[in-house]
This record gives structure tokens, C-alpha cells and sequence, in this order.
């Protein structure tokens, strides 16, 4: 039988360091708009019909979510606009969320 090293107590901490729902949730919800940003990145990439449902919802979630930063960069270069516009609110999100949901878990304990 293998002995445990460390404070029992202490071992306990760090294994309820990761269980936290609320923390789950919100990296969730940030990952969950990231991809959406990522895939109406994608979509405006590869030209994706703008008359298919599909498109057209996932543009309007990704304006939607990007409002804040819509029409940050203005390049020329219509690719790179929508890949700034729409790639920097996808990190903001990616970033915030898991470091929200980082301090949920450290305060839950």
C-alpha cells in the first residue's frame, strides 16, 4: 500500500480546486462565443453563402457579440478588418472568462 505524502487536508483543497459548476459555466459561455467569433471568422474567409440560415444566424450572433469593438480597425484590406474586428472580441472573451472563472474556483474554496 502506497503511503500519501502531504497534508491529507491539503490534498483535499486541491482536489476541490477544479469542481467548481459556476467556474465551469462561465468558461462555458466564454468558449462557446469565442467559437462562434472563430467561425463567422472562418465563414467570411472561405465566402461562405450569406443567404444559407445557418450563415446569416452565426453572422448576427458574431456582430452581436462583437458590437463592442465593431469597426475598431479600419484597413483596407477587407479580410484583415473582419479578422481584427472579429478575432479581438474572440480573445477578450477566451481571456476573461477563464480568468474569471480561475477566481470563481479560488474563492468557492
Amino acid at each position: 500500500m502506497a503511503r500519501l505524502r502531504g497534508n491529507p487536508v491539503r490534498m483535499a483543497k486541491r482536489h476541490r480546486y477544479g469542481s467548481s459548476h459556476a467556474a465551469r459555466a462561465v468558461t462555458v459561455v466564454a468558449d462557446l462565443t469565442a467559437v462562434i467569433l472563430g467561425l463567422w471568422i472562418l465563414m467570411y474567409l472561405l465566402d461562405a453563402n450569406r443567404a444559407n440560415d445557418l450563415v446569416h444566424f452565426v453572422q448576427g450572433a458574431a456582430r452581436w457579440l462583437a458590437g463592442w469593438s465593431y469597426n475598431l480597425f479600419t484597413f483596407d484590406a477587407e479580410w484583415l478588418r473582419t479578422l481584427l474586428n472579429y478575432g479581438l472580441p474572440a480573445l477578450v472573451y477566451l481571456v476573461l472568462g477563464h480568468a474569471l472563472a480561475a477566481r470563481i474556483r479560488r474563492i468557492e474554496y
